[in-house]
């Protein structure tokens, strides 16, 4: 069998979600079956936490048709695109039993016609978002119809190629996705290891440690200004395009809060040098540590090589030898507090004396030290890791147009 032009509509079920109402939603953290909503669904994922909502569970089984299943590709009807893409998603076994709301489309492949782990990756491609952005509608609330989804018209194997396709296309994913969980369990088990040492104060070595009014022998109380230079950043005129086509990283706070990892490899955008001088930004070295600190604030980065920000971050380079993995995971406890410090009417922001200003118990340099020794190995580790799943992505995102439009073959 040859490839054919189809419609979407024809290969796939469509299925838009129930109209819950809202006075029957219960909380995330009562029992009960997982809501989809617009909200929850994120590029590439279903996210979940305190804004969730709920289903009573005895609804469920009156609820089949709406029931999600493993694999179903989900996409968001009301604002489809963000700044980060395409609000597409697929359930997953932790989103499991979960129910779909209305202004959510799930798309399922009919059996023996379309296969939906193919059909994920059709619709992942910028051809599906570029059909999605001709047309969306609406001036206050832009949204799209499932008729304007199913309409999207495109080239389909046979079957098995279809499965063959996809399978090819999985493997990268998988690579992506097992390295994904293992950069956060090393950097869960790093600020459990702050936690187990800092909170209860139980570092290497306490039980001979005297402990007066909090402090332990041979920590003090110091302000964040006494243990680091924290430096903000600026933004040169967009006027001068030469200013743009440079080899000097250039952060800004959508690079690092798209991330998800505190390793960042790099940014969308490059400056020039004379861009840079033409700006009050620092050109800041490696190891140093980024803090987002307007709007999106307490979202933290860590880069190989030298970079400069605009004026979204606090910068911050500790002075004490062996004090930066310590320093970073205690910035990272204390980002609740840093949004309670902000101000603004606008948008919050974080500035740098009040940074400076606020008050912490450092510990002595053998703690700092030990702490280094265990956790530094673990960053090293990340950066290895994320320097391997940026890879993989290149060649997934090189390879996907090639194989869905049949010009290379599997």
């Amino acid at each position: 069998m040859t490839w054919q032009i189809v419609a979407l509509g024809e290969v796939a079920e469509l299925l838009i979600g129930f109209a819950f109402k809202s006075t029957g939603f219960l909380d995330a953290s009562s029992d009960g079956i997982k809501l989809v909503r617009g909200d929850n669904v994120q590029q590439g994922t279903i996210r979940w936490g305190e804004k969730a909502k709920k289903w009573p569970a005895e609804d469920f089984d009156d609820l089949s048709r709406f029931q999600l299943r493993l694999g179903d590709v989900i996409l968001a009807m009301d604002r489809p695109i963000v700044g980060g893409g395409l609000k597409l998603a697929w359930i997953k076994d932790d989103d499991l039993p979960c129910l779909l709301v209305q202004r959510v489309c799930c798309v399922r492949g009919k059996e023996g016609i379309g296969d939906t782990l193919y059909l994920r990756y059709l619709l992942s491609e910028a051809r599906f978002s570029a059909h999605i952005d001709r047309i969306t509608t609406g001036a206050n609330i832009p949204h799209i119809s499932g008729k304007d989804i199913a309409a999207y018209s495109f080239r389909l194997p046979p079957i098995d190629e279809q499965r063959q396709i996809a399978k090819t296309i999985a493997a990268y994913d998988d690579l992506i996705e097992n390295n994904q969980r293992r950069i956060h369990l090393l950097e869960e088990a790093a600020r459990r290891l702050y936690r187990e040492w800092i909170v209860p104060l139980r570092f290497p070595g306490h039980e001979r440690v005297q402990v007066v009014e909090g402090v332990p022998q041979g920590w003090g109380r110091r302000t964040l200004g006494d243990v680091c230079d924290a430096a903000g950043g600026a933004t040169p005129t967009t006027a001068r395009a030469d200013f743009w086509d440079g080899d000097i990283t250039w952060l800004t706070p959508t690079d690092v809060t798209r991330n998800k990892c505190l390793f960042l490899a790099d940014s969308a955008r490059k400056i020039t040098s004379a861009g840079l001088e033409s700006c009050s930004s620092q050109l800041m070295p490696a190891g140093t540590i980024f803090m987002t600190s307007r709007a999106s604030i307490g979202y933290f980065a860590i880069l190989d090589h030298a970079a400069c920000t605009n004026q979204g971050f606090i910068s911050v380079v500790p002075t004490a030898m062996h004090s930066r993995e310590f320093l970073l995971f205690h910035l990272m406890s204390r980002v609740e507090e840093f949004i309670s410090r902000s101000t603004g009417s606008t948008f919050l922001e974080l500035s740098k004396k009040t940074f400076r200003n606020m008050e912490c118990v450092w510990p002595s340099n053998e703690v700092l030290e030990r702490y280094s020794r265990q956790v530094g190995p673990m960053l090293k580790q990340i950066e290895v890791l994320k320097k391997q799943l940026d890879a993989a992505k290149a060649a997934r995102d090189a390879l996907l147009p090639r194989l869905m439009s049949g010009a290379l073959a599997v």
